[in-house]
């Protein structure tokens, strides 16, 4: 079995290929078709709706983006911000701190805005804090907080980013970081796709900060994954049993689908679950559920390019990723997207973790 290095998920990216913003219209990105032989092909994302067939099932991550940056100062007089990296309750949540000195245990810090924080404990990179205030959490983050932008947008938040940040079908308040490859989704894309015959279904991964956090060991077995709350409903995996039953396809939409759906099926059989998953995909994870996935372009060496190699085959990625550079295709969040058909066979096979 092959040991798999981190740099081995390495690629060179010119920085003006990172986009900044998102695109006037949510459909009009760009869609590299990746089939698992033959030709790449350029599309556009509109165009999604000739590659799926009346009996697909398209399933979407419902979760809503939280405005989980805050800003505030320490008693001493010094700045801070805080990213909520997920709430546990009503007054406690895990927290990353940027401030020039890290918090003891018990003191207390100030918002902007009035919330006075307490700062219980820590773990690695991690603080769990308390809310000392009556106020909902996601009435005050509304109030004060900030929408986080992933720290490859060189720019403050904007009034647009409230809407185009977020997914047209987005429900469930929670996640720190956006299901993007929902955002090429427009309401009357969806209308046009469930026309054609193609079921939609929802599920919800609360995406944390984590997936931005660089993998900081050499190989990818070392790497130790961060925690997402997911839920699987029972009618869900109901309807996916129907789909495979009439010969259809799963399609995910994002990698969060991937990594929510598999986990409920990682005893070998799909059931509904919901809980907290640290599942790690890389080559050689047997995929028991996603036969198709739509999603963007990821950072180099993170653990969603080694997911997507696991689905799509690791030379089959590279040469996708190539591609599209050389084509001037837009990355990360606010870029352009791929249709990956599952492969079977990678022509590589690791230890799946």
């Amino acid at each position: 079995m092959r040991e798999w290095a981190v740099k081995d998920f390495d690629y060179a990216l010119p920085e003006t290929l990172i986009a900044q913003y998102p695109l006037e219209n949510r459909t009009s990105s760009r869609l590299l078709v990746v089939p698992c032989q033959g030709e790449l092909r350029d599309d556009v994302f509109s165009a999604l709706l000739d590659h799926l067939q009346p009996n697909d099932l398209l399933v979407l991550n419902n979760t809503r983006v939280i405005p989980a940056r805050l800003f505030g100062q320490k008693s001493s007089g010094g700045r801070f911000e805080m990213l909520i990296e997920r709430l546990l309750d009503n007054q406690r949540a895990w927290v990353h701190l940027r401030v020039s000195k890290k918090p003891a245990p018990d003191s207390v810090l100030l918002l902007d805005g009035g919330i006075q924080v307490r700062v219980l404990g820590r773990e690695d990179a991690l603080f769990l804090v308390e809310w000392l205030t009556d106020e909902s959490p996601f009435a005050f983050l509304e109030r004060i907080g900030h929408l986080p932008l992933p720290p490859y947008i060189e720019r403050s938040d904007e009034l647009s980013d409230k809407t185009r940040y977020q997914t047209v079908f987005a429900q469930e308040a929670g996640a720190v970081a956006a299901p993007t490859a929902g955002l090429h989704f427009s309401d009357d894309l969806l209308n046009s796709i469930r026309a054609k015959g193609v079921q939609t279904a929802t599920l919800t991964l609360h995406v944390g900060a984590g997936t931005f956090q660089p993998v900081k060991v050499a190989t990818i077995r070392e790497h130790k994954m961060h925690f997402e709350r997911v839920h699987v409903s029972s009618e869900l995996v109901e309807k996916i049993a129907q789909t495979k039953a009439a010969g259809g396809r799963v399609v995910a939409v994002g990698t969060t689908v991937v990594r929510a759906l598999e986990t409920a099926a990682l005893s070998g059989v799909l059931a509904p679950f919901s809980g907290e998953t640290d599942v790690f995909i890389t080559p050689g994870f047997q995929f028991k559920v996603v036969d198709a996935l739509v999603t963007n372009f990821h950072l180099p060496q993170s653990t969603l390019l080694m997911l997507v190699s696991a689905f799509a085959g690791y030379e089959r990625i590279r040469a996708a990723y190539q591609h599209a550079i050389a084509a001037g295709y837009r990355f990360f969040s606010y870029g352009d997207a791929m249709l990956l058909t599952r492969c079977e066979e990678t022509g590589v096979r690791s230890e799946g973790c």
